[in-house]
C-alpha cells in the first residue's frame, strides 16, 4: 500500500477554502477545484516505494497486471479504469453530457480519421472510452440533472413572463416528450446570440424575483438567478431550465449516465469516474459548443433525478450501486473502539479518509491516514481498516 501525494486543480469555478479545510492547510487566496487520485495522465498521483517519488501512471504500466490484477486487465486494459477526486465548486461548472461507449468509438475514430488534432479546442473526444460518473456529497451540494417533465419546464418558463420565451412553452406543451425537449435545446442553442442575451437578461431578473418568494420552485429559481450571474449572455442559462434542479445532502449521490445533461453549481463532494475525458458541452462554458454532435448524443427523455444513499452489507460496508465496471464506490463509517475491517483484495483499491483518522495495516506495515489523505492498494494486497474517521473506497466491480 502506498499513500499518495495528489494534484490539486486550479480551475476557476472552485472553492478558495474547501479543499484547504479539507487537507488542514492554509488557503492561497487561489480557488482550488477538483484533488485527483488515480493514474489520470493528466495529473497522477505520485507515490514513493524508497526510491523517491513516482508518477502512480509510471508505476501500473511497469507491471499492471501486478497492481491491477489479471481480470482487470483483461478487462479495462492494462491502465487504471478509474479516477477519484474531491470536487469543491463554489459556482457553476458547464452543462455537460457524456457518449456512451459506442458513441465515444466512433467519435474517436471519426476525429482520427479526420485528422483533427488531440488539442484542438474543436476536438470533442479526446479517447475512445464512456465517462460515466458518480458525484457523492460531504456537504450539501447542488446540481442540475436530467430533464425535467416537458409540462413541468413549459410551467417553469411561462412564470418568467418573458415573451421571447412563450414559443419554447408552445413547444413544450405541444409535442411528444423527446420532439419537444430536442426542439427547444436546440432552437436555445442555435438562436441568434444578440436576441438570446436579451431573453437571459430578463429571464433572469425574474428568475431572481421568483427565487426570493415561498413557492416550491424557489430554490430552482434562485439557482437558474445565480447561473445567469456566472454567465451573462450565455444560452446554456436556458437550457439549465430545462433541467432537475436537485440538492444533495451529505451521504447521498448521483450517478449520471450517458446522454443525461448536468452540471454542478456548488458544494464539495467525492466524485469517481471512468477514466476518461469526453465531454459535449451544452453551455455555461466560453469552450466549444458542438450542437449537432451534442445532439446526436443527449438522451431526451425525462426523469426524476435518481439519488443514491448508500447500502450496507453485514460487514459494515456501504455500496453505492451502479451499473458500471470501471469503478465501485463505497465507504466505511468507523467508531473509535469497534472491530477492524478486512478489505476484500481482488482489485486495485484507492482509500480516501474523508473524516477523522484511520490507518491501514498490512503485510508491509501500518499506514495513518488523516483527514484528506489517501492511499492506493494493489491489488491482491490485504489490508485492515481500523480506527475513527470516514472513509471512501474506490476499486472496480468485483
Amino acid at each position: 500500500m502506498d499513500r499518495l501525494v495528489n494534484t490539486v486543480r486550479p480551475y476557476a469555478w472552485g472553492s478558495t477554502t474547501a479543499i484547504p479545510e479539507l487537507l488542514g492547510v492554509r488557503p492561497t487566496g487561489e480557488p482550488q477545484a477538483e484533488m485527483w487520485m488515480g493514474a489520470h495522465p493528466g495529473a497522477p498521483s505520485r507515490v514513493d516505494r524508497g526510491t523517491g517519488p513516482v508518477a502512480l501512471s509510471e508505476v501500473i504500466a511497469a507491471d499492471p497486471e501486478g497492481e491491477l490484477g489479471a481480470d482487470a486487465v483483461s478487462l479495462f486494459g492494462p491502465q487504471l479504469p478509474f479516477l477519484l477526486k474531491v470536487l469543491a465548486a463554489a459556482s457553476p461548472l458547464s452543462l455537460q453530457v457524456h457518449p456512451d461507449l459506442e458513441q465515444a468509438k466512433e467519435g474517436y475514430a471519426d476525429e482520427e480519421e479526420r485528422g483533427v488534432p488531440a488539442d484542438a479546442p474543436h476536438r470533442n473526444y479526446k479517447d475512445a472510452n464512456h465517462k460515466p460518473e458518480l458525484i457523492c456529497a460531504l456537504t450539501p451540494f447542488n446540481g442540475l440533472c436530467g430533464f425535467r417533465d416537458p409540462n413541468e419546464a413549459a410551467e417553469l418558463l411561462a412564470a418568467l413572463e418573458v415573451d421571447s420565451l412563450k414559443p419554447y412553452v408552445d413547444i413544450l406543451h405541444a409535442h411528444p416528450e423527446s420532439h419537444a425537449l430536442r426542439e427547444v435545446l436546440t432552437a436555445v442553442l442555435t438562436a441568434d446570440r444578440e436576441a438570446m442575451t436579451e431573453t437571459i437578461r430578463q429571464a433572469a431578473a425574474a428568475a431572481e424575483r421568483l427565487g426570493a418568494l415561498d413557492g416550491p420552485h424557489a430554490p430552482a429559481y434562485a439557482a437558474y438567478a445565480s447561473i445567469a450571474q456566472h454567465y451573462p449572455g450565455d444560452p446554456g442559462v436556458i437550457a439549465a431550465m430545462l433541467l432537475n434542479f436537485v440538492t444533495l445532502q451529505p451521504g447521498e449521490a448521483l450517478y449520471l449516465g450517458a446522454g443525461v445533461p448536468h452540471a454542478y453549481l456548488d458544494g464539495l463532494g467525492v466524485e469517481i469516474m471512468a477514466n476518461s475525458d469526453n465531454v459535449l458541452r451544452c453551455g455555461l462554458t466560453p469552450k466549444h459548443v458542438d450542437v449537432p454532435e451534442l445532439l446526436r448524443i443527449v438522451r431526451f427523455e425525462s426523469a426524476a433525478p435518481a439519488v443514491l444513499r448508500p447500502e450496507a452489507d453485514p460487514s459494515g460496508e456501504e455500496l453505492y450501486a451502479t451499473p458500471i465496471g470501471e469503478f465501485r464506490l463505497s465507504r466505511h463509517v468507523l467508531a473509535d473502539g469497534a472491530a477492524a475491517r478486512p478489505l476484500p483484495a481482488t482489485g486495485p483499491q484507492i482509500l480516501l479518509c474523508a473524516s477523522g483518522e484511520v490507518s491501514l495495516r498490512g503485510a508491509q506495515g501500518e499506514l495513518p491516514l488523516k483527514r484528506g489523505e489517501s492511499a492506493f492498494v494493489p491489488a491482491g494486497e490485504e489490508v485492515v481498516l481500523g480506527g475513527d474517521g470516514t472513509v471512501f473506497r474506490a476499486t472496480v466491480t468485483a
